[in-house]
């Protein structure tokens, strides 16, 4: 029996273990040259838990992210960190598979704060120059996990790829705007992975000058920050990113967010206070105020019909403005979204098709842009049902216009940018999810089997599922490992994108109505009214 993969990182040496592809998605990998011994049939090398910062506690609690301390012997890299306390009506921790019964394994919220850890899944840890995919889990910005089986790295690691998952700081740990801290902790977590990587993936395989830095949701937000800011040049050379939000908001209102959830505390909104505060009562908080924004509608505006509370802070330096008005150096950039992102939020609460001519109203009034937008919205719509109206604006206004502003101004700064649109309904309970938010991922990642997936493309996946996660897992290998996703590269002109369906083309952008609403219309920092 082979022994387990040992590697040396910067701070000390890590030993995982050799894993068999599984599943249905399976992808045959490229072998390259073999320095270390490795078991038959492909395996791949798998390091969970590997630790890129000290655990944020005590004087760190609120601190941008510190180093590693190095350590000496050989440290077990075999399970996922634990995961930062979850916010939100459905926190990860909660999640059961909707089949078993079980809760999805890694995602049990330890006592433990070492949260800031990455996971490496690579084909070949002898080999050199491997291209590296860094991926950056969604959540809006108040949950999530690197650890959840929909981001199974098997088909991207089988098909050639470094594949590294990384957990980071969510809700009031990474968001909240504190007196005494650094904003946007997230992101200065996610900036100290990715330094760990320039580090260390050399001796996973990996080539740090080849690193795609890859995100969904908040995850596609948090690339589209990192394009932005002046602290990540230098630590990827290419972009994936699946329904960027446009959820950012200005310092005035990020601080009446901590004033309110300090409140509820019946603490000091500042950094010192708020870390006598155990992570899980903070974080359940953020899952209390957040259930009473739409009391706050009238103030709060945009972000309080969001449901979430804790979001981006244009602070200046971390983020110095919203990422289409802030980006000044282009990238490779592969970005979409997919046709019908927010029905899966109507479905999930009940909602879909039961939209009130008032809340069309309401949601027409917060997201279209002013002064004409509900009026061209209606116009562009005739015939429209309230629930269509407030779909279609909600859609624009959250992920499919953003993505398309981030696609322009990546090109507008000296960018490539490879757009595409997700049209491929999901087929459960007779397709009323439709092309929805989040089901690009299992696509993306060939995690058909997973609980998740199932749900939404039920077991077995229809075979246009399955041809349409090919086309996507190709076009990400491509990109990570050329720059060139497979069709020809957007341009304010043409304004290619490729349309992924039961039958893919590349067409010109998909979604015109829009583009000619938002027309001129800049994306603005959400902001107290």
């Amino acid at each position: 029996m082979p022994e387990q993969p040992v590697i040396r990182t910067t701070e000390g040496l890590v030993r995982g273990r050799w894993e068999q592809p599984h599943g249905p998605e399976q992808q045959q990998g490229q072998q390259h040259g073999q320095r270390q011994e490795q078991p038959a049939g492909r395996a791949l090398a798998v390091f969970r838990g590997i630790r890129y910062a000290q655990p944020p506690v005590g004087a760190l609690r609120f601190a941008a992210p510190a180093e590693p301390e190095p350590w000496d012997g050989v440290r077990e890299a075999t399970a996922f960190g634990p995961v930062v306390p979850q916010s939100g009506p459905m926190p990860t921790e909660t999640v059961e598979s909707a089949e078993s019964g079980e809760s999805a394994e890694g995602t049990a919220v330890s006592e433990d704060s070492d949260w800031l850890t990455l996971n490496v899944c690579t084909p070949d840890p002898g080999a050199a120059g491997l291209p590296v995919l860094v991926w950056i889990h969604g959540g809006g910005f108040i949950s999530g996990t690197a650890n959840d089986p929909l981001y199974d790295p098997t088909a991207p690691a089988s098909a050639g790829l470094v594949v590294v998952s990384v957990n980071y700081r969510v809700g009031a740990e990474g968001f909240a705007l504190l007196e005494g801290a650094p904003a946007n902790r997230a992101f200065l977590d996610q900036i100290a992975a990715l330094r760990w990587v320039r580090r260390n993936i050399a001796r996973f395989g990996g080539d740090p000058a080849l690193v795609t830095v890859a995100g969904q949701s908040a995850g596609a937000g948090s690339v589209a920050a990192l394009l932005a800011t002046d602290a990540a040049p230098g630590l990827f050379r290419r972009a994936v990113a699946h329904s960027v939000p446009g959820t950012h908001c200005t310092p005035a209102l990020a601080a009446e967010v901590t004033a309110e959830l300090a409140k509820l505390l019946g603490t000091a909104p500042t950094a010192a206070a708020l870390a006598e505060v155990h992570p899980r009562r903070l974080a359940s908080a953020v899952t209390d105020l957040g259930a009473a924004l739409p009391e706050r509608l009238a103030r709060w505006g945009r972000l309080a019909h969001s449901g979430i509370a804790t979001v981006p802070v244009v602070d200046g330096e971390v983020l110095p403005g919203s990422p289409w008005s802030a980006l000044t150096e282009g990238v490779d950039l592969l970005v979409g979204h997919t046709r019908d992102e927010f029905r899966l939020f109507g479905v999930l609460s009940g909602r879909h098709g039961r939209f009130t001519e008032e809340e069309a109203r309401l949601a027409l009034g917060l997201f279209a842009p002013p002064p004409g937008g509900p009026d061209a919205y209606r116009a562009a719509l005739p015939g429209a049902t309230p629930s269509e109206l407030l779909e279609a604006v909600s859609s624009d206004a959250l992920f499919r216009v953003p993505s398309l502003r981030l696609a322009e101004a990546n090109a507008a700064a000296g960018g490539t940018s490879y757009l595409f649109e997700l049209a491929l309904p999901a087929p459960a309970l007779g397709g009323v999810f439709g092309a929805c938010h989040g089901l690009d991922v299992p696509l993306a990642f060939g995690t058909l089997d997973s609980p998740a997936a199932r749900h939404f493309l039920g077991d077995p996946p229809p075979p246009e599922a399955v041809r349409v996660s090919a086309e996507l897992r190709e076009a990400w290998v491509r990109f990570a490992t050329t720059g060139d996703p497979g069709w020809p590269a957007f341009e304010p002109d043409g304004q290619l994108t490729r349309v992924l369906d039961a039958r893919s083309e590349t067409v010109r952008y998909p979604e015109q109505a829009a583009r000619r609403i938002w027309a001129g219309h800049p994306l603005t920092a959400y902001d107290l009214s």
